[in-house]
């Protein structure tokens, strides 16, 4: 059902509610099941716009990683020529080798078209044009970047006649931790429908289930601190705050209804342990504040799989871009 939330009077009677769904245990579903619900998705999408190429961007990270393994099983699913897909490795000017490396480990292991296109050169240029100093590390340098490889991904896709799959997921849509007009477009995004916890779970299944240098990439993959790598030591959760509370508070609040107040006593019952509550308060705030702030990013984001209860599109879940941040209770 679309949520709307026009009014702050009908958000808080929405929050209101007592929660409908007796797990607070977020985003249950078997690692393989998931992998089958994104296959599944990939092949309907090309079937359907009578594609056999697609293009995307591997930086040896997470995201990347299981979009690449999908698009694999659902080119087999579909007997298709895995050199069709077009994985590009794009690195900038924080790039590690350890992503890199395994990056190229894990596209060669797989059999698919491999491209290394360095974007420092392309990225400096453009920065000197606009007046930046190319040196200076503030949004702009960061967003460069991410721009310039959605540039590179896109004409790369028109010269093949194929379409980009989208890497970023759930809990990156759910914050907007994404550039605008960078990763956050594509032509279908094959992670939109799974938090970065479960990408993270699919990611170690598949590697336990493989054998070979592939695998042990992937385990490596799942090793690996999260980061964009925009910037040299960017750890990203040392910015945002934990993932699994991001996403126990995206599940409770939108399938158990939760406000802020009680997602703050749930988190403390379920991560007490391993969280302090100051920990836990700083993440609840950066969560509520950046879902209302960039939802912009969200109106108007690419088609992607739903998995689990409810999507972050259009169809599943909308408020208006410029409802901006609001006190909620709950």
């Amino acid at each position: 059902m679309k949520r709307n939330l026009g009014s702050l009077s009908s958000h808080r009677a929405y929050l209101g509610r007592p929660p409908k769904n007796g797990s607070r245990v977020p985003f249950k579903l078997a690692p393989s099941r998931v992998f089958a619900a994104q296959v599944s998705a990939l092949v309907k999408r090309l079937k359907a716009i009578g594609c056999s190429d697609v293009v995307l961007g591997v930086s040896g990270g997470l995201d990347s990683t299981l979009a690449l393994l999908v698009c694999r099983a659902a080119f087999d699913r579909l007997g298709l020529d895995p050199r069709k897909i077009h994985a590009i490795t794009m690195p900038g000017f924080a790039t590690s080798s350890r992503t890199r490396t395994n990056a190229v480990k894990i596209c060669e292991g797989l059999g698919t078209d491999f491209e290394t296109i360095p974007i420092g050169r392309a990225v400096r240029s453009h920065l000197k044009d606009i007046g930046h100093d190319g040196v200076t590390a503030d949004i702009t340098y960061e967003n460069a970047q991410a721009r310039m490889r959605t540039l590179v991904l896109m004409n790369k896709a028109n010269m093949t006649g194929g379409i980009v799959i989208g890497t970023g997921d759930m809990s990156e849509i759910a914050l907007g931790w994404c550039t605008y007009n960078g990763d956050h477009m594509s032509m279908f995004s094959v992670n939109s429908g799974v938090p970065k916890t479960v990408v993270k779970k699919v990611c170690a299944w598949w590697a336990s289930c493989n054998s070979g240098e592939v695998a042990e990439a992937v385990a490596d993959v799942v090793a690996t601190p999260v980061s964009p790598e925009l910037v040299k030591g960017q750890v990203t959760e040392n910015v945002i705050g934990p993932y699994e509370l991001h996403d126990f508070f995206l599940w409770n609040f939108i399938t158990n209804e939760m406000g802020p107040r009680r997602l703050a006593q749930e988190a403390e019952k379920f991560f007490g342990e391993k969280y302090s509550r100051a920990t836990i308060d700083a993440t609840l705030g950066i969560f509520m504040r950046r879902f209302f702030t960039q939802a912009f990013k969200r109106n108007c984001a690419p088609d992607g799989v739903k998995v689990f209860d409810f999507e972050l599109s259009l169809r599943g879940w909308w408020i208006p871009s410029d409802l901006g941040v609001v006190k909620l209770h709950g």
